[in-house]
């Protein structure tokens, strides 16, 4: 049984923010169930890892939670964030804080290739 789960955020769109919430509600519950979670933002959804993105976003008009707070709230739970070198080519190297770490494509492709991973990719 697998004990690790891999999301990989690639190509949601952050101009849609209504596709924002399941990934992170998903490592929420997933962290809560004790599962090993990191988030790889890489692509077009890279931009969420750059600050003062995600804080401009509401998930459902009229909300007053922001993306962001759904991201922390992920975090608070457990999940691990991390952005994809080709991200900082794209978007820039100012990241949000809860970004533990910048990896490469070949880190990417080994965690999702392990027997011990789930990887959901939005």
């Amino acid at each position: 049984m697998a004990d690790k789960l891999l999301i990989i955020m690639s190509n949601t769109d952050p101009s849609n923010p209504t596709e924002l919430g399941a990934p992170f509600f998903q490592a929420s519950v997933a962290a809560a169930m004790e599962y090993d979670v990191e988030i790889i933002f890489t692509g077009r959804s890279g931009e969420l890892a750059k600050a003062g993105v995600a804080e401009q976003l509401v998930i459902q008009p009229g909300s007053t939670k922001t993306v962001y707070d759904v991201m922390k709230e992920a975090v608070d739970a457990g999940a691990v964030f991390k952005v994809c070198t080709t991200t900082l080519e794209l978007w820039g190297d100012d990241l949000i804080p809860e970004i533990k770490e910048t990896v490469g494509n070949a880190y990417l492709i080994s965690e999702a290739m392990d027997d011990s991973t789930v990887t959901f990719t939005y």
